[in-house]
C-alpha cells in the first residue's frame, strides 16, 4: 500500500474552485524518508481516458504544470502537515476526472509528470465540474 491518501474532491459549477489534498506523511515515514525527498505530482483519469498529468512539486520547491492548468491550478506543499495540495481555480466541466497524487522515487521532477516517472500512487478522489 503507497499510503498516500489523496483528499477534497467533490462536485462544484463551472468557474468554481477545489482544493485536493494528499497526505504523504504514512508513505514517506514507512520509508524513513523526510517529506518531500521525492518528486510528488497530481495526475487525472477521465473515463474512456488515459491517465494524465497535471502538476508536480519537487524537494526545493519547483513546481510544473501541463498547459491546459497553467494560470488556474496551483500546486504547493506543507513540510509541516507532510501534505501536498492542488488548488484549482476556474474549473471547467473537462477537469472532471478521478484525481491521483503520487510520487517518484526520485529527489527532482524532470518537468511536468509524466505517468510512467512515478511508482507510488495513492487512491483518488472524484472531481465533477458541471457547466
Amino acid at each position: 500500500e503507497s499510503q498516500l491518501v489523496a483528499s477534497g474532491g467533490g462536485s462544484v459549477e463551472g468557474g468554481g474552485s477545489l482544493r485536493l489534498s494528499c497526505d504523504a506523511s504514512g508513505f514517506f515515514r514507512s520509508r524513513n524518508f523526510q517529506f518531500s525527498s521525492f518528486c510528488l505530482g497530481w495526475f487525472r483519469q477521465a473515463p474512456g481516458k488515459e491517465r494524465e498529468g497535471v502538476a508536480a512539486i519537487d524537494a526545493d520547491g519547483n513546481t510544473f504544470y501541463v498547459d491546459p492548468v497553467k494560470g488556474r491550478f496551483t500546486i504547493s506543499q506543507d513540510n509541516a502537515k507532510n501534505t501536498v495540495y492542488l488548488q484549482m481555480n476556474s474549473l471547467k466541466p473537462e477537469d472532471s476526472a478521478l484525481y491521483y497524487c503520487a510520487a517518484t522515487g526520485t529527489t527532482y521532477c524532470r518537468g511536468r509528470p509524466r505517468v510512467y516517472e512515478y511508482n507510488y500512487w495513492g487512491q483518488g478522489t472524484q472531481v465533477t465540474v458541471s457547466s
